[in-house]
């Protein structure tokens, strides 16, 4: 039995942590409002491997100060300070406009303004000559992060190749993750999964677990691959992991999506005992899989007990589950209860034949009759129901038990005319006019005794 339950996917953007703090943003700008000796130290380490201009003491007392007024709350004040710098972009050199730029990036991202973050940041970029490999890395990558967060995955993907490029470094699990993540949204979902597996293997080597974000997004992926064996495994480790209610409802319905149904009613027990099943679509799936499964009066006792609670509303649906579910568990008295429920509600004559067959199994066979009339007269307003030759036929035997012989006869007559039990009804006929021609002889016999 497949009870598919979605897997709900949630946007893969809420769940990547792309800037968790404003220390994402380039490492030049955390640097800018240390002492003077240590900028100095740090803008030669910056030169080491490209010559770049120097900085001028006067440039940068100027920034770390708009810097200083933005972290004191100030943001205009430190606006306007660098707005100051700008009027005279002319007399600065390449590094220090790229600097300028650097930390109106960082201001404005700060300010929650990313499109003016964004800007800013690629007239960083504008003239490499001038700019230190290490801030050319660190704007790429904030402007592949940036962009990620304006839903612009291509030119997130381009900002990615061009910091890879530059960047000598192996990649690190996070970074990996931004690759993964750029790739899904592009749809190139192969590559996405490229970029994951790296990112996990690299947390393994650090022994460290993959975090549950990148299981999510692992998932999504193979679930756009149509890979149902794959998302199965993976919400396998989202359920060791991270075990959370909407894991484990999951992790059930892919067992049911692959045909391992053992595992999938194993999966929604185990997640009702822990109190992780508390919704009445999730309860009518664990009540319908036990059903399925053979157990029906876990089935009935489940839904008993919900709909005792108020979990689950006492109607249609719920209750026809409920009756079949004593039926199956040979509760019949119990089924029977539910049944009249039923016939209450609904103007079907369905439940009221389902009552009739189980009076008619239980031998009651004037209740029999009440409830085939009943299923018989409702069927007037359907087009030729499937109960209703069935109910016929209870008529029939309900009244062969009763000696009423007349009546038997026509209700075999009656169920004659449908070709689906024709023959039963025929052959029922056939029977109860032998028994009728027994029953008469033998009442003729004990007449002439008594004479």
């Amino acid at each position: 039995m497949k009870v598919k339950i979605s897997l709900l996917l949630a946007s893969t953007l809420g769940l990547m942590a792309l800037l968790p703090s404003s220390h994402v943003i380039a490492k030049d700008n955390e640097q800018a409002s240390t002492k003077q000796a240590d900028t100095k130290q740090e803008y030669k380490s910056y030169r080491a491997s490209k010559k770049v201009p120097a900085m001028r003491n006067r440039v940068y007392t100027q920034l770390a100060r708009a810097q200083a007024l933005a972290d004191e709350g100030n943001k205009e004040a430190g606006f306007e300070v660098l707005s100051e710098v700008e009027g005279r972009l002319n007399s600065l050199n390449g590094y220090e406009q790229a600097m300028l730029y650097n930390f109106y990036g960082f201001m404005h991202y700060a300010n929650d303004d990313i499109a003016q973050a964004i800007v800013n940041f690629n007239k960083v970029i504008s003239n490499e000559t001038a700019v230190p490999n290490s801030l050319l890395i660190s704007t790429r990558y904030s402007l592949a992060q940036l962009s990620m967060q304006k839903q612009d995955y291509a030119g997130a993907l381009v900002h990615l190749k061009q910091w890879q490029r530059v960047n000598a470094k192996p990649l690190t699990s996070n970074q990996e993750m931004l690759f993964a993540q750029v790739y899904f949204q592009d749809k190139r979902y192969v590559d996405s999964l490229i970029h994951i597996e790296n990112a996990m293997k690299t947390a393994q080597t650090n022994n460290k677990p993959p975090k549950e974000n990148w299981l999510v997004l692992q998932r999504a992926t193979h679930y756009e691959l149509d890979q149902p064996k794959k998302v199965t495994k993976v919400m396998e480790q989202l359920v060791r992991l991270y075990s959370k209610p909407q894991y484990w409802l999951q992790l059930a319905g892919m067992y049911g999506e692959i045909g391992e149904e053992e595992k999938q009613v194993a999966v929604m027990e185990a997640a009702y005992q822990a109190g992780y099943i508390t919704k009445t679509s999730e309860i009518m799936t664990l009540a319908q899989l036990y059903q399925f499964h053979g157990a029906p009066f876990k089935a009935a006792e489940l839904l008993n007990e919900a709909i005792q609670q108020g979990t689950v509303v006492a109607q249609e649906k719920s209750l026809d589950l409920l009756a079949r579910a004593y039926l199956g568990a040979k509760e019949p008295k119990k089924a029977i209860d539910v049944l009249k429920q039923l016939s209450d509600l609904g103007e079907k004559g369905k439940y009221d034949a389902l009552l009739a067959q189980t009076y008619l199994n239980l031998e009651q066979w004037q209740q029999t009759l009440i409830y085939a009339d009943k299923a018989i007269a409702k069927s007037k307003d359907e087009s030729k129901p499937s109960y209703l030759g069935n109910m016929y036929l209870a008529k029939g035997m309900a009244n062969f038990n009763l000696k009423e012989f007349s009546s038997s006869l026509t209700a075999f007559v009656e169920a004659e005319k449908l070709p689906k039990i024709k023959k039963t009804a025929q052959q029922w006929a056939k029977y109860v006019e032998r028994e009728q021609e027994v029953f008469q002889r033998q009442q003729q016999i004990r007449l002439a005794m008594l004479h």
